[in-house]
């Protein structure tokens, strides 16, 4: 029984050649293949040219740029950055001056501090919460805290102090310290902190005044090296609202103030797609004439994959790790 219902018919369809359609991946682009004993680089070369991959041999050719012609490359990361391990990657590039300035939430400098100071990190929250544990280590609230007291007086950044205090009491595990690392190197570091984000501040030996003057000082100096950003390279790791935020505000200051930032780079990196990356430090601020990226997957990985194609791109091998 015919159907019910109308069919249009195919046999007038007008078709052409292949030759004559644009297509968007032709063999030329596919990835080349891989055999035992290849280099990082070569690695990286033999991936397709397209989507993400072809970004992140963008990205790779932007910071290589940036550093050669020793431009800002600025990092903007929170505290999973620590947790997973990844000081060993990126101080040997802060110390080498690649990395000119490192910009932290409130968690990552809290993991850092701990790691500094005692070379362990990350507590067990659900267990530390059944019964009001959680946060409650007296030494690194001690320590934060005074630093930001200290801050306020001395009219430093926080994570100057920070950085400076670390060294001052010959932290056991300073090389492995992103604040300690951007100290020795004179390498501004800021602390972006909202007050009671952070366990520190669960103490009685926070004080909102310090914490907030010694933030606000980095949020400025923070814009000031944003307004140096032409040319260069803004990274954001693991920082879903944070850092994302602050930058959008700095880069307003900036411009503001008179500041060309127009052409530069900007890449995040994290787990999934997050809103605040990806419209404050990718898309919006790169559309007067920039390039952004988004980089899926785990910092463990591509941090690392990133610094070791970069080092071989630029013929400097990596510094010894600690110890």
């Amino acid at each position: 029984m015919p159907s019910r219902h109308e069919e249009l018919p195919l046999e007038g369809v007008e078709t052409r050649s292949i030759r004559d359609r644009k297509s968007k991946v032709r063999l030329s682009d596919f990835a080349r293949p891989v055999s035992a004993g290849m280099s990082v680089g070569e690695l990286v070369a033999a991936l397709p040219d397209l989507l993400v991959a072809r970004d992140f041999r963008t990205l790779l050719s932007r910071l290589e740029e940036a550093v050669r012609r020793r431009r800002e490359w600025l990092l903007l990361f929170g505290g999973h950055v620590v947790k997973t391990g990844l000081a060993p990657v990126v101080v040997p590039m802060v110390r080498d001056r690649w990395i000119t300035g490192l910009s932290m939430n409130g968690s990552a400098a809290v993991h850092d501090v701990e790691i500094a100071l005692f070379g362990c990190t990350s507590e067990d929250v659900e267990s530390g919460l059944a019964d009001g544990s959680f946060g409650m280590a007296r030494e690194t609230a001690a320590f934060l805290n005074e630093a930001a007291d200290e801050a306020r007086e001395r009219s430093e950044g926080f994570g100057e102090r920070l950085g400076a205090k670390l060294l001052e009491a010959s932290a056991p595990h300073g090389d492995a310290s992103f604040l300690v690392a951007a100290s020795r190197a004179g390498v501004p570091a800021t602390v972006h902190v909202a007050l009671g984000t952070d366990i520190v501040h669960q103490h009685p030996s926070a004080r909102g005044a310090s914490i907030g003057e010694a933030s606000l000082r980095d949020f400025r100096i923070l814009a000031a090296r944003v307004g140096r950003l032409e040319g260069g390279v803004v990274l954001n790791v693991g920082s879903a609202v944070m850092m994302p935020e602050v930058f959008l505000k700095a880069l307003t200051v900036a411009r503001n103030l008179g500041r060309r930032v127009e052409d530069f780079a900007a890449a995040d990196f994290d787990m999934i797609r997050q809103y605040r990356p990806l419209l404050n430090v990718v898309e919006r601020p790169t559309r007067s004439g920039g390039w952004g990226a988004h980089f899926r997957g785990h910092h463990e990985i591509l941090l690392p994959l990133l610094a070791a194609a970069l080092r071989e791109r630029l013929g400097r091998p990596s510094p010894p790790g600690p110890g």
